[in-house]
């Protein structure tokens, strides 16, 4: 069983940034697939940024560019980077762990809001 800890979220201005934050238990975190899902009022769960174990990353065509994932196997935590922060990207944010037995985990959410 892996637990995810999520944080960072808020409310922020157009054009601004936030970093969010997601910190697993337990061990193996350097054997997980990690990712970041978001999901808007009305709209279903889209992925947004993923990373594997060594390092590859892949982001949906809306977030390229501004969002950076990363990861940090020492503190087996996952980061979401957001520059040129939008309205349109207002949404609670999961982040997802797939470990080498291809269990799913998801953290609980975090709400970013982008509003003036």
């Amino acid at each position: 069983q892996v637990q995810l800890v999520e944080s960072g979220g808020g409310l922020v201005q157009p054009g601004g940034s936030l970093r969010l934050s997601c910190a697993a238990s337990g061990r193996g975190f350097a054997d997980y697939g990690l990712a970041w899902y978001r999901q808007a009022p009305g709209k279903q769960r889209e992925l947004v940024a993923s990373i594997t174990t060594i390092g590859n990353t892949d982001y949906t065509s809306s977030v390229k560019g501004r969002f950076t994932i990363f990861r940090d196997n020492a503190k087996n935590t996952v980061y979401l980077q957001m520059n040129s922060l939008k309205p349109e990207d207002t949404a609670v944010y999961y982040c997802n762990v797939v470990t080498l037995t291809a269990n799913s985990y998801w953290g609980q959410g975090t709400q970013v809001t982008v509003s003036s």
